[in-house]
């Protein structure tokens, strides 16, 4: 375990194994302790980097609200932190930091071996409405009001040990916890749409593979229809992880390690 500062916030960073280097980011709300299931099965062959994003995990608070941009800067900037910053790495994004994944390989090509999403989030024509200023603003006051009201300690390592039990449930009773999961709330739509912008302006990086993961536990192939659109706009492989909810590193960790395995340049 180890803290890299990034913009002020010290940064939780765990480092595992040796190898090329992979890079795991979970989605809106979860931390490096949702990976861990796929640590044992990538360490024997991959130098594996997981951080939590700011007031999630072990990290420090959030002191501004996320951007595409600068999420994938906050990546860049974890790896240069831990010593890894001259290596090409495959980058690993699940749910809405797939989103992020995806903005680094465009940002930094010379520096990306691969791309893997895993259950990405998927927008295929975003927009948004309300001033993101005036989001943010709203956000941070239905912060306060939930924290100074006590919810966050009353019920967050409940909820969070109902949707997926972890030790580190009591994480979600934190105030700042709470704060950092809202605000990547409130932001998606306009991350998603500086992505739409990104894809226009910057190519994927030629030769360095890309595959998207899907979750199917049966019932509708909307959502898988999603995914393979996702995987043939981006000119990326198709996996299905079945039986698999939304956490698929929890629920199948061993086809998220092949996908990382097989889909990327060591």
């Amino acid at each position: 375990m180890t803290f890299v500062r990034v913009d002020g916030v010290p940064l939780h960073v765990e480092v595992t194994g040796s190898g090329p280097v992979c890079v795991l980011s979970a989605g809106l709300g979860l931390g490096w302790f949702d990976w861990d299931p796929v640590v044992p099965l990538l360490a024997p062959h991959r130098t594996v980097v997981r951080f939590d994003r700011p007031g999630l995990g072990l990290s420090g608070h959030a002191r501004v609200a996320p951007t595409l941009r600068g999420e994938a800067e906050r990546m860049s900037r974890v790896l240069e932190g831990v010593g890894l910053g001259g290596e090409r790495v495959t980058v690993v994004g699940h749910s809405l930091a797939g989103f992020h994944a995806e903005a680094f390989a465009r940002l930094y090509p010379r520096r990306t071996a691969g791309l893997v999403l895993v259950d990405s989030s998927v927008e295929e024509r975003p927009r948004v409405r309300v001033p993101r200023r005036l989001r943010v603003a709203l956000a941070r006051v239905g912060g306060a009001v939930l924290c100074g009201a006590g919810m966050p300690r009353a019920v967050g390592p409940g909820l969070r040990g109902l949707v997926a039990p972890t030790p580190w449930a009591g994480l979600y009773g934190a105030g700042r916890v709470w704060r950092a999961m809202l605000m990547e709330y409130v932001t998606y739509g306009y991350v998603a749409v500086e992505l739409a912008e990104l894809r226009r302006a910057a190519p994927l990086p030629g030769g360095a593979p890309v595959t998207v993961l899907a979750a199917w536990a049966g019932g509708s192939g909307e959502w898988v229809g999603r995914q393979r659109g996702l995987a043939g706009g981006l000119g990326g492989g198709f996996r299905l992880a079945w039986p698999s909810g939304h956490l698929v590193m929890r629920d199948l960790p061993g086809g998220v390690a092949e996908a990382v395995l097989a889909g990327a340049r060591g």
